[in-house]
Parts: structure tokens; C-alpha cells; sequence
């Protein structure tokens, strides 16, 4: 299991050859990008910021949860930080399994664990020429995951 953090673009096939194994019957993959619009203002660019020492430590624990909660073989999280255009990939998560099932349900709730626990600030530059740092109250207020396979909202 791996956590960690990329200063320049997110290099998948690296990554997913990282995740294969002669066990693994399935690999799943998500990839976050920067996107033009949040909370119906025009975004151009972003900056991550983490306190990384805490984030390694939060990132590696929530990957040994997902090995806990979910029988997978391999998970490898990928957060970047600095600035980011859009389009651009932000994050990027991997998950083999030996079942495709496992693979997608471990897949999520890594996301969501580091999108909910990790110490990741994100700021937010504006077509107006505004910027702004993110607080995703959305994110903080939303109760701990269920592991039950409910669907969270998006």
C-alpha cells in the first residue's frame, strides 16, 4: 500500500504497472481532473497544498483500512500538489483485486476517506481574477463512511 504526493503530472502507466500481480483478476482506477466550474463560479486553475509528513502518514492508514475492509492485493493513491490547469489530473487512485467487485469498492472508499480525512488545501483562481482557498464544508459535515456499498452522493 502507498500514499503519496507528485510535484509534476501523474504518471498512470507507472502507476498501474505498479498494481499487477499474477493474482489480481481485476484492476480498477480513479482519476480526478481539474474541472471549469465549482459552485457556479468559472475556475481556470488550482493550487494543492498538504502538510505532507501528516498526509503520508493519514493517506497509508486509510490504504491499510481499504486492505482490511476490502480483500484487494495492491492499492496506490496519488495526490498532486503546486499548481494545476485545467484538465489537468489532481488525483489518481488504483486498486487490484482478485475480483473486480473488491477492486471497485475499495476504490471508492479510498477516495472518499482522502478526499474527507487527509490534510489537503485546495485554492481555487477565477476567471474574474478572484482566488479563493476551498473549505469543503460539504466534504467535513458528511458522516463517516458506511462500508455497507450504499452509493455516496457526488
Amino acid at each position: 500500500m502507498r500514499f503519496r504526493f507528485a510535484q509534476e503530472a501523474i504518471d498512470t502507466v507507472a502507476a498501474r504497472r505498479a498494481l499487477l500481480d499474477p493474482g489480481a483478476g481485476g484492476f480498477v482506477s480513479f482519476e480526478g481532473w481539474v474541472r471549469n466550474l465549482n459552485e457556479g463560479r468559472e475556475v481556470t486553475a488550482l493550487e494543492y497544498e498538504a502538510f505532507q509528513a501528516l498526509a503520508i502518514k493519514e493517506g497509508e492508514r486509510i490504504l491499510a483500512e481499504a486492505s482490511g475492509l476490502f480483500p484487494i492485493r495492491h492499492a496506490l493513491c496519488i495526490h498532486r500538489v503546486g499548481s494545476l490547469a485545467l484538465t489537468d489530473m489532481a488525483v489518481w487512485v488504483g486498486v487490484s483485486a482478485t475480483h473486480r467487485g473488491e477492486a471497485f469498492d475499495a476504490c471508492r472508499f479510498i477516495i472518499d476517506e482522502v478526499k474527507h480525512r487527509v490534510p489537503i488545501w485546495k485554492k481555487e483562481h477565477y476567471r474574474n481574477g478572484d482566488s479563493g482557498w476551498v473549505n469543503c464544508e460539504r466534504c467535513a459535515a458528511a458522516p463517516a463512511h458506511t462500508h455497507g456499498h450504499e452509493p455516496n452522493a457526488a
